[in-house]
C-alpha cells in the first residue's frame, strides 16, 4: 500500500465517525445534556493530548534524530508552528462555538449555522495532518517510529472522540431551524476536512522527506491548542466538573494503551 493510499483510508475512519455523530440527529431533537457534553470534551482532550505526545511528537523526535538531526528542533519548531497556525485561524475566521450566543475571528454576516460549522471544521484540520501523516510515515519504511497499527489506533482514537462532534454540529443546527438533513449534512461536512488535509500534508511530506519531523509536530501543536483553548475550558463548565476532569485522563490513558499495545 502507498503513503497515499494509507493516508487517504486512515482519515476516512475519523471522517466516517463524525458522520455517525451527525446521524444522531435523526434520533434525538435536543442537543447532548450538559453532564454529557462534559465528559464527551474531556474524552477529547485526553486522546488528543496522548496522541499529540505518543504519536506525534515522539516520533518527530526519533525521526529527525535518527536523519542526524537534534530531536528538539523540529519538535519544539514545528509545534510552535502549529499553535500559532492555530491562533491566526481563530483570531481570523468567523466562527461560533455550539452553545454560545456570540461568534469569535472577524465579523461576518455568515448565518449561525455556517458559524457553527466552521467552528467544528477549523479543529478538525490538524487531526487529519495527524492521521495522513502517521500513516504515510508507517508505510513509508515497516520498521518507522510509527507502526501501521500504531497509526490505525491512532485513527480510532480520535475517530471516537469525532463521534459528539459530529453530534455537537447537527444537533444545535436542527435546533436553530434547520431541516434534519441539511442539519446532518453540515455535521457530517465538518469533518470532509481531515481526509482532505490527511492527504495534502502526505503530499508536501512526500516531496520534501525532511519536513517529515515538522510537520508532525506542527500537527501536534495544532491539536494541542485546540485541547488548551477550547475542549478544556468547556470540559470544566458547571458547579462539578470532576466528570469533565476524569474523562480527561480516561481518555488519555485509552490512547496511550492503545498506541503501546498495537505500536
Amino acid at each position: 500500500m502507498y503513503p497515499m493510499t494509507g493516508a487517504a483510508i486512515g482519515t476516512l475512519i475519523p471522517f466516517v465517525m463524525t458522520t455517525f455523530g451527525a446521524a444522531m440527529v435523526f434520533f434525538f431533537r435536543k442537543e447532548v445534556k450538559e453532564g454529557a457534553q462534559r465528559i464527551f470534551l474531556g474524552f477529547a482532550a485526553g486522546v488528543m493530548i496522548s496522541a499529540s505526545v505518543w504519536g506525534l511528537l515522539s516520533p518527530a523526535i526519533e525521526e529527525a534524530e535518527a536523519a542526524g538531526t537534534p530531536g528538539w528542533i523540529p519538535a519544539a519548531g514545528g509545534f510552535a508552528l502549529g499553535v500559532a497556525f492555530l491562533l491566526l485561524m481563530d483570531t481570523i475566521l468567523p466562527h461560533l462555538h455550539p452553545g454560545l450566543k456570540e461568534p469569535e475571528g472577524m465579523s461576518s454576516s455568515m448565518k449561525r449555522s455556517t458559524l457553527m460549522m466552521v467552528a467544528v471544521t477549523l479543529h478538525n484540520i490538524p487531526e487529519g495532518m495527524a492521521v495522513g501523516l502517521s500513516f504515510a510515515l508507517a508505510l513509508q519504511h515497516g520498521d518507522s517510529t510509527i507502526s501501521l497499527a500504531s497509526a490505525l489506533a491512532l485513527a480510532i482514537g480520535i475517530g471516537i472522540q469525532n463521534f459528539p462532534e459530529g453530534a455537537a454540529v447537527s444537533l444545535p443546527l436542527r435546533r436553530e431551524g434547520l431541516s434534519v438533513w441539511k442539519s446532518f449534512a453540515y455535521g457530517s461536512l465538518s469533518g470532509i476536512v481531515e481526509p482532505i488535509f490527511g492527504i495534502l500534508v502526505v503530499l508536501v511530506a512526500g516531496e520534501i522527506q525532511p519536513l517529515m519531523p515538522w510537520l508532525l509536530s506542527f500537527a501536534a501543536g495544532a491539536m494541542m491548542y485546540v485541547v488548551v483553548e477550547e475542549l478544556i475550558p468547556e470540559a470544566h463548565l458547571g458547579d462539578h466538573s470532576n466528570s469533565g476532569t476524569l474523562s480527561v485522563m480516561v481518555g488519555f490513558l485509552l490512547m496511550m494503551v492503545l498506541d503501546v499495545t498495537l505500536g
